[in-house]
């Protein structure tokens, strides 16, 4: 059922990728007569067959090898029209190659038309792919073609893991239960505990799994080999949730010293030319936020010294860049005593510190708008990890491995931990988790992703308070 599932999925992908690529090609050709001069023959849409059927073929060899007929549960739609906008951009010029090599001289296709039908088949493609997103996931939601998943591990990672499975339905992950040495035959987060680790094999086999997840980040690279060589099942699909050393290394180059094989573990991403490219993205999008919306700030900052005794805005010292503090500049949300009695805390749902103005700006973030000015000034960025006071950082930086290198570099208004809901009061390993692969992933795109989930989530993010 689930394989024949996924040829439907296939199937209809395809089929919605060569409609829209004729369509687009189509609406291409209506638009090409504005550019002919006045004396120009225009011929019949039918000489432009061949030329359709090649760019169509094109698009689809492109798209195999894109991988973009490999549907995997989990991919995100902002990173499929990415992956579509590159995959039809190499597809035209291979569809204009090809009909060039084919036709020669004996086909005239203006330059304009290959450009109308470049943008057309990026807006109709990307419209396409989202309808079929849609369709997939309401599918999911309704127990079609699920996946039967097994966790390897009842502790605080198959904790979050069965709970980010549980709030996502879309993914059509069906939870079975765990196994786990310590809690064989009990029941975690009403799901039943099938048996001990070394059972993995034959629980698989019992319980037809379709996937497998080990949630043994503390497990060393030996017993992770051990558990996964239990799977006998080839047809499984095995994961590993990471433990933070994992997440550092999984971009291993290979590299070597004089004939000496080396691995290059710690690449840093943002270097060179793509700092230069990070600043001038902040820069522009800071300035424009700060000129355009300074009517809003104004009326902000109003409303909180209207709503409280002192001032509108305010500084507090916060760890950047190679862990040189900085102040961070914020609106007022709280009593200006809030931290006499009991000194630096974290915040809290329902803190009773808030004035009436502070608890609608720190649900909405409204708060942190006054950090675009640190943007501009060069101290943060609008995208990396978020800065922690100096008190905290002495704190974690005892506590969780490698946390300080999430300060290897700038501070943001936003960043990865953020986006997928670890901001607030929640788990400071995973956010450091988090932190380090955006450190060590760096890529423009990833920065405007980032950002684009950031005003998705606005309006929703349980966790500001």
């Amino acid at each position: 059922m689930k394989r024949h599932a996924q040829l439907v999925f296939t199937a209809t992908l395809v089929a919605m990728d060569i409609a829209m690529t004729m369509l687009a090609f189509f609406l291409a050709y209506l638009l090409r007569p504005r550019e002919a001069t006045p004396n120009a023959v225009i011929l019949p849409f039918a000489n432009y067959l061949g030329m359709m059927i090649l760019s169509v073929a094109a698009l689809n060899v492109v798209f195999f090898f894109h991988k973009l007929y490999h549907l995997r549960r989990g991919t995100t739609r902002l990173d499929e029209l990415y992956s579509v906008f590159s995959a039809v951009s190499i597809s035209v010029i291979v569809g204009v190659a090809l009909t060039a090599f084919v036709y020669r001289s004996d086909l005239d296709y203006p330059r304009m038309m290959i450009v109308y039908f470049w943008a057309f088949a990026l807006i109709w493609i990307g419209i396409g792919r989202i309808a079929h997103h849609h369709f997939r996931s309401t599918l999911y939601k309704r127990g079609w073609s699920e996946s039967r998943t097994l966790i390897v591990g009842a502790g605080e990672a198959g904790h979050i893991i069965l709970e980010k499975i549980r709030v996502s339905p879309h993914l059509g992950y069906r939870p079975i239960g765990f196994l786990d040495d310590e809690r064989a035959g009990q029941t975690v987060l009403k799901l039943p505990v099938l048996g001990r680790v070394d059972q993995l094999g034959e629980i698989v086999a019992q319980h037809q799994v379709d996937e497998v997840i080990v949630a043994l980040p503390e497990a060393s690279h030996q017993d992770l080999l051990s558990v996964i060589s239990r799977c006998e099942d080839g047809r499984v699909s095995i994961k590993v949730f990471p433990d933070v050393f994992q997440i550092m290394a999984a971009e291993v180059n290979i590299g070597d010293l004089n004939g000496l094989p080396l691995l290059t573990m710690r690449d840093v991403a943002m270097r060179g030319w793509r700092l230069t490219v990070k600043r001038i993205v902040d820069v522009g999008i800071s300035a424009l936020v700060l000129v355009f919306g300074s009517p809003f700030l104004f009326l902000l900052a109003l409303l909180v010294k209207l709503d409280s005794p002192g001032p509108a805005l305010y500084w507090q010292e916060r760890m950047g860049l190679d862990a040189r503090p900085f102040p961070c500049f914020k609106f007022r949300s709280m009593r200006q005593d809030a931290e006499a009695e009991t000194g630096p805390v974290w915040a809290t749902a329902g803190d009773p510190r808030r004035t009436r103005v502070g608890g609608f700006l720190r649900r909405y973030s409204l708060d942190e708008l006054p950090n675009f000015v640190n943007v501009f000034l060069g101290q943060m960025s609008l995208v990396g990890p978020r800065p922690e006071r100096p008190v905290f950082v002495e704190q974690f930086r005892q506590m969780v491995p490698r946390y300080m290198e999430r300060h290897h570099e700038k501070a943001g208004i936003t960043g990865w931990a953020q986006v997928n809901g670890l901001r607030g009061d929640t788990s400071i390993w995973e956010r450091t988790k988090y932190d380090l692969y955006y450190v060590e992933h760096w890529s423009l795109w990833l920065d405007f992703k980032i950002m684009i989930l950031t005003v998705v989530r606005f309006l929703r993010d349980p966790n500001a308070y």
